[in-house]
C-alpha cells in the first residue's frame, strides 16, 4: 500500500473556504501561485497565514517547501487581502464597518437608509426589572442587559409577532462572532450553469461538480429587506382606487417614495409612498396587461429630482360583493393564496430590475427593497391593502427562468424539468402595510385635484383645457400649493404642446424642498407667463392673439370637417404660423360634436366612422 504523495490544503478567505492541491515537496511561492490563481488574484494583494490571528505569514520569499513549513494534508490556512494604505481591519467595529466589503466585491455607494442603518447602535435596551433585578441601578443582569437587534424571542413577542428580522438585523447576526464578520460574502442564487470549465465539453454533453448549480431547497427567508409599507396619506390610495370604483377593472401603479427608519423594529426599513404614477395598460375584470411606456424614463427623471424613487407596484383585486352595502369579496386567504405564481413572477421580476446595492456582495448588489401591493378583499369585506416580497430565492428562479405558473391553480407554480408534484411553497412573505394616525404630505391635497395620466378610458383626461379648469379651481395664493402635484408636474414635462423638461428644474427644487420664493421665481418665468396663456384662451378671449411670439392669427388651410383625430393632428401642424389656441379651438368643436366627455383632439383612439371631408372654414 502506497500513500499518496498530493495533499489538499484548505484556504478560508472572506469569499469562503477553497482547497488547493498541493505536493509535499511544493515550494511556497508555486503554492501561492496557485492560491492567487484560485481566487483570482492577478497580484500579490494578500497574505496567507498559518494562524487567524494573522500570525505565521507564508511568504513567496521563504525558499522552503511545504513540508518544511510543517504544512501538511487537510491543514487551514488563512488568506487576508492586502487592506489600502492608512486602514487596519483589526479596528474593524463589530457594527459592521464601512471599511468590511467581500473580496471582488466593487466599491459601491449604497442606499442612504443602509448607510445610516449601519452607524446606528441597534440593540434593544431594557429598563431593570424591579422584580428579577437584584443589583443597583447602574447594574446589569440577564433580565435587562440590552438585547441584540436579532433577538428571535424577542422578535415573536412583539405585536404582532414579527417572524422575519430586518436585514440589517440580520448582517448584524452574521457579524456578531469571534470574526466580527470578516469572513462574510452574501452571494446571490444562480440556477445557471458556470462557463469557463475547460475539463469536459459543454452542457448538454458534459457537466461536473465545479459548474453544477447547486441545488436549492426552498425554505422561509429569515430576514426581508423592508419591514413596512406606509402610505403618506388616505388621498394617494384613494385616487387609485377611484379607476375599479368607476369602472370595475383591475388597474395597476407604480409607487413613487422613499425608504426611511422604520422605529418598530429593530434596524428595519420603511417604504413611504408619496405618490402612484399609473403607465399605460389594458384592465378586465380579471386581468391586467402591462403596455409599453414612452414616458417611463421621464417620469423617473422627475421623481429623482423630488427626491423620490420607484419603491414598489400596486394592483387591485376586487370583486364587488354587494354594492348596496359597498362590500367587496375576501379571496385572499390562508385556504386560498395570498399572491399567485403569476404574481409572484412578476414580482420577482420587478425586485431583479431594482436590485439591493450592497457592499457586503462580491456583485455589489444583494436582494431587493422593491415592494408588492395589492388592494384586496378583507375579512371583513372591506378593501385592504397586503404588502409582499419575494424571497431571494424566488428572484433567482425567475431571474433564471426556472419558475412558471400553473394554468389551472393559481396558487401554484412549478420548475421546468421537475415532476407534476413539485410546485413553488412559501417563496414570498408579507409585510405590514399602513396609514399613519397624522397624515403626511409631499404633495398638497385639492377638493379638485389634477386629472391623473392614462386615464382616458374614463373620460379624464390631462390636456391644457383640464389644467385650465384646475387652475381656476384652485385660487391659494400660495403657488407651491397649486403646483405640488405629481401628477400634474408629469403633465408639464411630457405634454406635447409645450413640454418644460429642459427648464422645470427650479419648480422642481421648490416642490422637494417646499420653498415657495423659488416657486415665485419659478413662475415669474417666460414658460409659465406661455402656460398661462395657452390656459386663459380656454375662456374665450381673442381668437387671433398670438401665443408665442411671432405666431400667426387664427386658424388656415384645411381642416377635417369630422375633427377627427387620426387626420386633425396632421393637417394641423403642417400648417404654417400656427397658434397653440388654434389647436384648443379644433379640440373644443370637436369633443361638442363626438365625445360625451372631453377628450383631447390628440387622444383619439379610433378614426371617424365616415370618411373624413375638409372642412371651408376653421372651427370657431
Amino acid at each position: 500500500m502506497s500513500l499518496s504523495i498530493f495533499s489538499i490544503i484548505r484556504v478560508q478567505s472572506p469569499e469562503g473556504v477553497k482547497r488547493i492541491t498541493a505536493t509535499k515537496r511544493e515550494t511556497v511561492a508555486t503554492f501561492l501561485k496557485k492560491v492567487a490563481k484560485e481566487f483570482g488574484f492577478r497580484n500579490n494583494g494578500f497574505s496567507v497565514y498559518t494562524n487567524r490571528n494573522r500570525t505565521g505569514e507564508i511568504t513567496a520569499s521563504q525558499n522552503k517547501s511545504l513540508n518544511l513549513l510543517k504544512i501538511k494534508h487537510g491543514d487551514m490556512l488563512f488568506l487576508y487581502p492586502s487592506s489600502p494604505a492608512g486602514s487596519s481591519s483589526e479596528t474593524m467595529d463589530t457594527s459592521v464597518s464601512q471599511g468590511l466589503r467581500s473580496v471582488g466585491a466593487p466599491q459601491v455607494v449604497e442606499d442612504e437608509i443602509d448607510q445610516y442603518l449601519i452607524k446606528q447602535d441597534g440593540k434593544i435596551y431594557r429598563n431593570r426589572d424591579q422584580q428579577l433585578c437584584r443589583h443597583g441601578p447602574l447594574g446589569k443582569c440577564v433580565h435587562c442587559v440590552p438585547l441584540e437587534p436579532f433577538d428571535e424571542d424577542y422578535l415573536n413577542h412583539l405585536e404582532p409577532p414579527v417572524k422575519h428580522m430586518s436585514f440589517h438585523a440580520y448582517i448584524r447576526k452574521l457579524t456578531g462572532g469571534a470574526d466580527k464578520g470578516k469572513f462574510v460574502a452574501l452571494e446571490n442564487i444562480s440556477c445557471k450553469i458556470k462557463s469557463g470549465c475547460e475539463g469536459h465539453p459543454p452542457w448538454p454533453e458534459g457537466i461536473c461538480t465545479k459548474c453544477q448549480p447547486s441545488a436549492i431547497t426552498l425554505n422561509r427567508q429569515k430576514y426581508r429587506h423592508v419591514d413596512n409599507i406606509m402610505f403618506e396619506n388616505h388621498t394617494i390610495a384613494d385616487r387609485f382606487l377611484d379607476f375599479w370604483r368607476k369602472t370595475g377593472n383591475q388597474h395597476l401603479g407604480y409607487l413613487y417614495g422613499r425608504y426611511t427608519e422604520h422605529k418598530d423594529i429593530p434596524l428595519g426599513i420603511r417604504a413611504e409612498v408619496a405618490a402612484i404614477y399609473e403607465p399605460p395598460q389594458i384592465g378586465t375584470q380579471n386581468s391586467l396587461e402591462i403596455l409599453e411606456d414612452p414616458k417611463a424614463e421621464v417620469v423617473d427623471e422627475i421623481a429623482s429630482k423630488l427626491g423620490l424613487r420607484k419603491v414598489g407596484w400596486i394592483f387591485t383585486d376586487l370583486v364587488s360583493e354587494d354594492t348596496r352595502k359597498g362590500t367587496v369579496r375576501y379571496s385572499r386567504n390562508k385556504d386560498t393564496y395570498y399572491l399567485s405564481a403569476e404574481e409572484c413572477i412578476t414580482a420577482g421580476n420587478f425586485q431583479n430590475q431594482q436590485p439591493n446595492i450592497c457592499r457586503l456582495s462580491p456583485d455589489g448588489h444583494f436582494g431587493s427593497k422593491f415592494v408588492t401591493v395589492v388592494a384586496t378583499g378583507g375579512p371583513d369585506n372591506q378593501v385592504h391593502f397586503e404588502g409582499y416580497q419575494v424571497s431571494n430565492q424566488c428572484m433567482a428562479l425567475v431571474r433564471d427562468e426556472c419558475l412558471l405558473p400553473c394554468r389551472d391553480a393559481p396558487e401554484l407554480g412549478y420548475a421546468k424539468e421537475s415532476s407534476s408534484e413539485q410546485y413553488v411553497p412559501d417563496v414570498f412573505y408579507k409585510i405590514t402595510t399602513t396609514f399613519p394616525k397624522d397624515p403626511v404630505y409631499t404633495f398638497s391635497i385639492s377638493q379638485n385635484p389634477f386629472p391623473i395620466e392614462n386615464r382616458d378610458v374614463l373620460g379624464e383626461t390631462q390636456d391644457f383645457h383640464s389644467l385650465a379648469t384646475y387652475l381656476s379651481q384652485n385660487t391659494s395664493s400660495v403657488f407651491l400649493d397649486i403646483i405640488s402635484d405629481f401628477h400634474l408636474l408629469l403633465f408639464l414635462v411630457t405634454n406635447e404642446v409645450m413640454p418644460l423638461r429642459d427648464s422645470i428644474s427650479l419648480l422642481l427644487e421648490a416642490v422637494r424642498t417646499k420653498n415657495e420664493e423659488l416657486a415665485q421665481t419659478w413662475k415669474k418665468s417666460e414658460q409659465w407667463a406661455t402656460i398661462e396663456q395657452l390656459c386663459s384662451k380656454k375662456w374665450g378671449l381673442s381668437a387671433t392673439q398670438p401665443i408665442f411670439p411671432g405666431a400667426g392669427a387664427g386658424l388656415s388651410g384645411p381642416v377635417c370637417a369630422q375633427h377627427c383625430g387620426t387626420c386633425l393632428a396632421p393637417t394641423l401642424l403642417s400648417l404654417p404660423g400656427l397658434t397653440v389656441f388654434s389647436l384648443l379651438q379644433a379640440q373644443s368643436a370637436s369633443s361638442s360634436q363626438d365625445y360625451t366627455s372631453t377628450v383631447p383632439w390628440a387622444a383619439r383612439r379610433t378614426p371617424c366612422r365616415q370618411p373624413c371631408g375638409l372642412a371651408s372654414t376653421a372651427p370657431s
